[in-house]
């Protein structure tokens, strides 16, 4: 049996191509907007909340908090950070610990950049805000589902 090719036809399995193999490209990408406040003196911790937003309209207010430890002295805060993930599937694979390793210095006014992973999902921060502090520390960075809005506190 021979199959003629027209082009409607050719288009018509073009298309369904495209429909069946979206699942696998169906990748939701998600930024977060923060604030971040803590001190360091070998031991590092800062704690805070945010919002994450995805593309598909998901958003979910999240919890934030960060431990480590290394030569690292000073008190910062940052009032406007800003995150972007790498795309997931879901918003769920944004929750949970990701490795971190900062090198810092600053007085007064003052930014930071950073890339954290956690598996296959990577975060870019970076932000303003004011601090003192200087050095290098490794730890972790948890981002938790906020229970309540910290905002109430």
């Amino acid at each position: 049996m021979k199959v003629e090719w027209t082009r409607s036809y050719a288009v018509a399995v073009a298309a369904a191509a495209v429909l069946l193999a979206q699942p696998a490209f169906g990748l939701t990408k998600c930024s977060m907007k923060f604030s971040l406040k803590g001190w360091s003196a070998f031991y590092q911790t800062a704690s805070g909340y945010g919002t994450i937003t995805c593309d598909g309209g998901q958003s979910a207010a999240v919890t934030l908090q960060t431990k480590g430890g290394g030569l690292t002295f000073g008190k910062s805060k940052i009032a406007n950070g800003t995150g972007e993930f790498s795309p997931v599937e879901s918003m769920h694979e944004l929750f949970g610990n990701y490795a971190k390793a900062e090198a810092h210095a600053g007085m007064g006014d003052s930014s930071t950049a950073q890339v954290l992973t956690k598996g296959t999902v990577s975060l870019a921060l970076s932000g303003t805000g004011q601090g003192v502090n200087l050095g290098f520390d490794f730890g972790r960075f948890t981002i938790s589902p906020a229970k309540d809005s910290p905002r109430k506190k």
